[in-house]
């Protein structure tokens, strides 16, 4: 995986990137998909890519440091397991918020 910062940060603030620079990064983070390969679909240079790619992590960065969604997320999933871990009675209900947090039911 390429970066599982961005991945995060993409899943948190993708909504806020214009549609353009959304799929690029769908295509590079999701998909796996090369700079080159990604300039062959857009019809566009790889340059162009790296580019959009650039100012998309900037702006995700962004609005990590305003908003802090990502890092509180993973401090919420992080106190979860550590809560499954020292209640193991607790440990399903603590797993299913989890999931729900990730987006993703359990």
């Amino acid at each position: 995986m390429k970066d599982l910062n961005y991945l995060r940060l993409l899943d948190a603030y993708g909504a806020l990137l214009n549609g353009h620079r959304r799929e690029v990064c769908e295509l590079y983070y999701l998909y796996d998909l090369s700079l080159t390969e990604i300039a062959e679909q857009q019809g566009t240079t790889k340059q162009s890519v790296s580019d959009t790619l650039a100012k998309s992590r900037a702006l995700l960065d962004g609005y990590e440091q305003k908003l802090h969604f990502s890092a509180r997320m993973q401090a919420a999933e992080a106190g979860l397991a550590a809560l499954a871990k020292q209640f193991p009675a607790c440990a399903e209900a603590a797993e299913r918020l989890a999931a729900s947090l990730r987006g993703n039911e359990a």
